[in-house]
């Protein structure tokens, strides 16, 4: 039996729109087993939803690896366990491609080294902000070129995070399209300026100064207007920490010192609350671990 853990990501952090993501201490775990047929069944988060074989995403990416290298598919019994909320924002889908892709290479004895599967997981995603970390572990910046993936990888301190997600429908391709088509040179610039600070106050896990560059004008005004509470709980949690949309929401991520942790997350929560919506959260950390296989 093979079995793997995948995390959960926030991407973007502000500034880094598309190119700057972040592996979380939340995990989906899969197992294999040989059976006569594919079986997939699936418990936690979401469960129904994601239980049809012909249209998950995991079972989806793991047949594409096997169709790439011209093999068959085998009997698979799959148990995916899931704890990574879907169309949250903290990388539902990209743990679903990352865990298939790694478990189809894993089962073929390895064909695709770290750069292949990320450049292969990208493709499907169609941007590597979510793949890079739940692949890679930590703190990665992608940019996807025409035949290649170039990321660089970060290990992070211990930090508190704090995500809260108002209760909502939307999807990233809802964020997505809501977007405007063209940008000014002023924000363009505004953005270009604060990603690399950003990399460096979570490296140096410096909370100030990731208080002080984690604003965004390439995506979050746009979205924040559709979010439910959006506006109300994005100020309500920078009054703690540093605050970004998570990917593309609807849920916020909370950057704070640890012994704050819990009177944010009920402060965002009572939030949303007076704006008569419902949400959920957790408190959570960093992973400088990706996706990985589980030793018995």
């Amino acid at each position: 039996m093979l079995k793997i853990r995948v995390p959960a990501t926030s991407a973007n952090l502000g500034p880094g729109f598309d190119c700057l993501g972040l592996a979380l201490d939340l995990w989906n775990e899969i197992s294999f087993e040989p059976a006569d047929e594919l079986i997939y069944a699936v418990t936690g988060e979401n469960a129904p939803q994601l239980a049809n074989p012909a249209t998950n995403l995991l079972t989806r990416s793991l047949l594409q690896v096997y169709q790439r290298y011209g093999k068959r598919l085998p009997g698979l019994r799959i148990h995916a366990h899931n704890q990574i909320w879907i169309n949250s924002g903290i990388g539902s889908s990209a743990a679903s491609i990352v865990a298939g892709l790694f478990a189809a290479n894993e089962l073929l004895g390895q064909p695709m080294d770290l750069s292949g599967l990320l450049r292969v997981a990208s493709e499907i995603e169609g941007h590597p902000d979510n793949v890079a970390p739940a692949l890679l572990g930590g703190l990665v910046i992608a940019a996807m070129l025409p035949h290649e993936v170039i990321w660089r990888r970060y290990e992070l301190t211990d930090l508190s995070i704090v995500i809260v997600k108002p209760e909502m429908e939307w999807t990233t391709a809802q964020g997505r399209a809501i977007l405007p088509d063209v940008y000014s040179r002023t924000d363009a610039v505004f953005n270009i300026a604060r990603t690399p600070l950003v990399i460096d106050a979570l490296r140096r896990g410096d909370l100030d100064l990731l208080q002080q560059v984690m604003d965004d004008r390439l995506h979050q005004p746009y979205r924040l207007k559709h979010i439910l509470a959006g506006e109300k709980a994005y100020w309500t949690a920078r009054k703690f920490g540093a605050t970004a949309l998570s990917g593309a929401g609807p849920s916020f991520i909370c950057f704070v010192p640890a012994h704050t942790a819990e009177i944010a997350r009920r402060a965002i929560l009572e939030a949303i609350y007076e704006e008569g919506v419902q949400a959920r959260s957790l408190i959570t950390r960093p992973s400088n671990r990706g996706v990985h296989v589980v030793k018995e």
